[in-house]
């Protein structure tokens, strides 16, 4: 199967525990990224990731099959003040963000992380934005990788520190 028989759509409630499910399982398996008992507040954000799409101006976005099978998730916002990070992020103007991107082990390989990211740039090119901010972690290599191909530059500026974890700020201008 491969990314053209996936699609980007905003999830349904009715998708919101499955999703959470995802986010716990891959964040949770990530090598060096804190665990469940290390982050408490953290895991239970992602367990309950449905609260998200209660902020105005924010969406859960799904990649999912032509079977209904849900492969990839993301969180986007096209008003910062509601991105939830730690750091300077969150006083961004004229910006969209992402956060918490993960695809399901079954699926990798097939293109979903950049299929979800370039909904979310899409998304902040019809909000007239003129960049998307994001933030990734040692521990995820293979999406820091993806995001220097599509464009994404090191803003330090952004970097913060959750916890013990030092968190990475990226920034992709149009």
């Amino acid at each position: 199967m491969d990314n053209q028989s996936y699609i980007v759509r905003s999830a349904i409630p009715i998708e919101f525990e499955e999703i959470g499910k995802l986010l716990v399982q891959v964040y949770s398996h990530l090598d060096g990224f804190p665990k469940a008992t290390e982050q408490p507040e953290y895991y239970r954000m992602l367990a309950n990731i449905g609260e998200q799409t209660k902020k105005p101006e924010t969406e859960l976005l799904v990649a999912v099959s032509s079977n209904g099978k849900v492969g990839g998730v993301v969180v986007y916002f096209s008003d910062m003040k509601y991105y939830g990070s730690g750091g300077t992020a969150t006083l961004e103007k004229n910006a969209s963000g992402f956060r918490l991107l993960a695809v399901d082990p079954s699926c990798r390989g097939l293109g979903l992380g950049k299929l979800l990211t370039n909904a979310c740039i899409e998304k902040a090119k019809l909000k007239k934005h003129r960049n998307v901010v994001i933030h990734t972690t040692k521990a995820m290599q293979t999406a820091w990788k993806m995001y220097e191909k599509i464009g994404f530059k090191r803003s330090e500026d952004l970097d913060f520190m959750q916890g013990e974890l030092p968190v990475f700020g990226f920034r992709l201008e149009f």
